[in-house]
């Protein structure tokens, strides 16, 4: 069978046409701009695409907040957003429409979670995490092999952390100030420094507090669900890939010797499908997705 897959991100999305990671027969880039102008591009691209390769269901995986619950009438919709105009836009319902087939929709970071765990650094394993560290800082965290669910999807990168000592700026996302994506992404980096995250020296001081609000975050997240692994990429980590050895360490560190990390191998890895983990994760979406 073929899938097709959207990975709908901040500023670009990926689409795609695959059966697995080397199977992969078409591919393009799109810039997210407007709703309409970027759904619009996507919506014509599959359709060519159909009439082309022919697919058998597609995949969704988006930037958050989006509806995830099928039951909830915001299923598909992009929730409070800083992106202007994608606020409770339908990505769901307007690309299921353009191409008519079983559709499943997710995170972008559920879906990269589960590719790495199809095809990646996850594989084996029920229990698993996936953190992205670019634009923003998303968690897809997979508990017996079902991304979590409740009211909505997990907002990991939105907790707040304990502090370095002495480090008091107030962080840069708008909702919640000093959250991890608000003191870690390459966002609050820029904002703070003025730098992308590739223009800073990896002998910074600043990437000691990056890989401290990180490893924050593992805590939180090893606490709350115990995950085998966790996985740990995009932009800043490709930047600066001695963060993961560091983030282990203070991970380890800050647990205190209270609970044991498992032993097979680093617990912090980088994704083996890289930079294609979101992508291919619309795909092992698309695979989930009924009729």
């Amino acid at each position: 069978m073929s899938y097709a897959g959207v990975e709908l991100g901040g500023s670009k999305c990926v689409v795609l046409v695959a059966s697995e990671p080397s199977a992969i027969v078409a591919r393009e880039l799109i810039p997210t701009t407007s709703p309409d102008e970027t759904l619009g591009t996507i919506e014509r691209t599959l359709l060519d695409w159909k009439a082309i390769h022919g697919f058998d269901a597609l995949g969704i995986a988006s930037f958050g907040p989006i509806g995830v619950n099928p039951g909830s009438p915001d299923f598909g919709r992009i929730g409070a957003t800083p992106k202007p105009g994608w606020t409770s836009v339908d990505v769901a319902k307007r690309l299921a429409s353009a191409v008519a087939v079983p559709l499943a929709i997710d995170t972008d970071v559920n879906g990269a979670a589960l590719a790495e765990m199809r095809w990646g650094c996850g594989r084996g394993l029920d229990d698993f995490a996936y953190i992205t560290v670019g634009t923003g800082v998303g968690v897809g965290l997979i508990v017996g092999g079902r991304p979590t669910r409740g009211f909505g999807h997990c907002e990991l990168g939105h907790v707040r952390v304990a502090r370095p000592a002495g480090d008091d700026w107030p962080g840069s996302c708008p909702y919640h100030g000093d959250c991890v994506e608000g003191l870690a992404s390459g966002s609050a980096l820029e904002a703070r420094f003025g730098l992308p995250a590739d223009a800073i020296p990896a002998d910074d001081p600043v990437w000691d507090s990056v890989a401290w609000t990180l490893a924050q975050l593992c805590h939180a997240i090893v606490c709350a669900a115990a995950p085998r692994r966790i996985a740990i990429g995009g932009g800043v980590i490709a930047a600066q890939p001695q963060l993961l050895g560091q983030i282990q360490s203070k991970l380890v560190e800050s647990l205190g010797g209270f609970l044991q990390l498992p032993s097979d191998g680093d617990y912090i890895r980088a994704p083996e499908l890289g930079r294609d983990a979101g992508p291919l994760g619309a795909i092992a979406l698309a695979m989930t997705a009924r009729p």
